[in-house]
C-alpha cells in the first residue's frame, strides 16, 4: 500500500489519463512505480523519458540484458525489492527465457564481486556500478580509467553511469513512497522504438 494518495488508471482524467495510456501494458496495466507519480503527471513524463533513454533507446550500444543486470545489482544494493524483482524478470525476458543463463547471471549479482559468466569488461562495469551506488563520493578519474582499460568506450561508460544513476532515482522513488508489486505482471517494458507502451 503506497504511503501517498495514488490516482488509479480507472479514475484518471486529463493529462494523467493521456500519460497512463502512453505507458500502459497488456490489459491496461500501469506499473505501480509509474502510478505513484499520479498527483504530478509531469514527473511521470520525466520518469518515463529518462527510463526509456537510459535503458531502452535504440542508440544505446550496451546490450539491454546487461543494462538490466546493472539495474538488478543497484536495486539489490539499495534494498529495493520492487525494482530487483521487476528487472530480474526483465533480464530473463531479454535472455529469451533461457533459465540456465538467467540463473548464472542473476546469482552472480548477489556477490560482492560478480565473476563469470560476465566478461572482464562486464565485471569492470558492475564494479563501477557498485562503487557509484555505495560510495558515490569516492569515484575518481581512475575508476573510469579502469573501464577504458577493460575495453569500454566513453559512450558505453556513459550508458553504464546513466543506468546506475537512474536506478538510484527509481529505487528511492519506490522505497521512499511505499510502492509494491501488488496486482502487477512483472518485467514488462517498452521496446526500443519510440513507443512508451509496456509489453
Amino acid at each position: 500500500m503506497p504511503y501517498i494518495k495514488v490516482i488509479s488508471p480507472e479514475d484518471a482524467t486529463g493529462r494523467l489519463d493521456k500519460m497512463y495510456q502512453l505507458v500502459s501494458g497488456p490489459g491496461g496495466q500501469v506499473d505501480n512505480v509509474l502510478q505513484i507519480h499520479s498527483l504530478r503527471p509531469h514527473t511521470l513524463h520525466g520518469h518515463m523519458a529518462l527510463y526509456k533513454a537510459v535503458l531502452h533507446h535504440p542508440r544505446n550500444r550496451m546490450p539491454i540484458w546487461f543494462l538490466e543486470c546493472i539495474g538488478v545489482l543497484v536495486s539489490l544494493l539499495n534494498d529495493c525489492e520492487y525494482c530487483a524483482r521487476h528487472h530480474s524478470v526483465g533480464l530473463k525476458r531479454q535472455l529469451k527465457g533461457d533459465e540456465e543463463k538467467f540463473r548464472a547471471y542473476r546469482s552472480q549479482l548477489e556477490l560482492d564481486s560478480p565473476g563469470e559468466p560476465f566478461t572482464p569488461a562486464e565485471q569492470a562495469a558492475l564494479a563501477y556500478a557498485r562503487k557509484l551506488t555505495v560510495e558515490p563520493g569516492s569515484i575518481a578519474r581512475n575508476n573510469v580509467g579502469k573501464l577504458r582499460q577493460a575495453g569500454l568506450t566513453d559512450g558505453q561508460i556513459l550508458e553504464i553511469n546513466q543506468v546506475t544513476a537512474y536506478f538510484a532515482y527509481a529505487n528511492r522513488t519506490v522505497t521512499g513512497l511505499g510502492v509494491d508489486t501488488a496486482g502487477e505482471v512483472l518485467g514488462l517494458s517498452p521496446d526500443e522504438g519510440e513507443d512508451w507502451q509496456h509489453g
